[in-house]
């Protein structure tokens, strides 16, 4: 793997200081993270991006080594301010990955700053609240504070922070943003930006959802038909849980790279 070190830095993004790095040569592409993460919890797939892009590297409001607002964490405000960074910087158009919260953000950035997404990779993302697995939907309006307090990232918080006392106040918002309401479908069906959707199978989204996003976008239907395919795709990740799905990058790898390349396997009839 070629020598790519991430260079490191802020900028003033709607009133906070992001933080960012930037890695790898080629065509720009943003990278987008979970609730609760921060760069290095991405894990490999950004140094293997970066051997063939530009890699830009964010951490959202109140993580990893962003300062925090007084403002909620919304997937709209989080869009914003990826659209805000990308002027801030001088990205006009770019490639977008994101997991979870950031695949989130990603899609509400396509949808509402069609502009500035050339193509996004979507891991372990719903268009809907209805979307989540049962499981999910029934343990949102039990999370509290005090439990998220009790898990490992909350010490690994204080190590990056920009404010190391910060983590109760950035999960309160980050329950609240499970609250918030979310059925972007129709949204989705009219869209023009070319999405790769990966999921697991055991994700925080059930299959039939994202088989259901899958085909909003064009896909779906048989191919060796005489007809090309989407520029949608669709992955799922076998055995794979949602926090399990970050933890392959060799595999989100030899999905995501083809995508952005445009390469796909060739059939008997082409």
């Amino acid at each position: 793997m070629a020598d790519s070190k991430p260079i490191g830095d802020r900028v003033d993004v709607n009133g906070m200081q992001m933080y960012y790095e930037v890695s790898g040569t080629g065509d720009p592409l943003i990278v987008l993270h979970g609730a609760y993460m921060n760069i290095p919890s991405m894990g490999e797939i950004i140094p293997m991006l970066a051997e063939s892009h530009q890699v830009y590297a964010l951490e959202f409001q109140g993580h990893g080594r962003t300062t925090d607002i007084d403002r909620p964490i919304t997937y709209p405000n989080l869009a914003g301010d990826v659209a805000a960074f990308m002027d801030a910087v001088g990205i006009e158009t770019a490639d977008v990955f994101g997991y979870s919260m950031g695949a989130a953000a990603g899609l509400r950035l396509a949808l509402d700053y069609p502009e500035k997404v050339d193509q996004l990779v979507a891991a372990s993302v719903a268009y809907d609240f209805d979307g989540w697995q049962p499981a999910f939907k029934d343990f949102v309006p039990q999370m509290s504070v005090e439990m998220f307090l009790e898990m490992p990232f909350a010490a690994e918080y204080r190590e990056l922070a920009a404010d190391p006392d910060g983590f109760p106040a950035l999960v309160e918002k980050l329950i609240a943003l499970e609250h918030e309401p979310m059925a972007w479908g129709e949204a989705v069906e009219v869209m023009e930006t070319p999405v790769l959707v990966i999921t697991g199978d055991a994700d925080v989204a059930t299959l039939e959802h994202t088989v259901s996003m899958f085909r909003l976008l064009g896909g779906g239907g048989m191919g060796d038909m005489g007809q090309p395919l989407p520029e949608s795709r669709l992955a799922v990740m076998p055995a794979t849980s949602h926090t399990a799905v970050i933890n392959q990058p060799e595999l989100l790898h030899a999905f995501i790279e083809p995508f952005l390349q445009g390469e796909a396997p060739k059939g008997f009839f082409e």
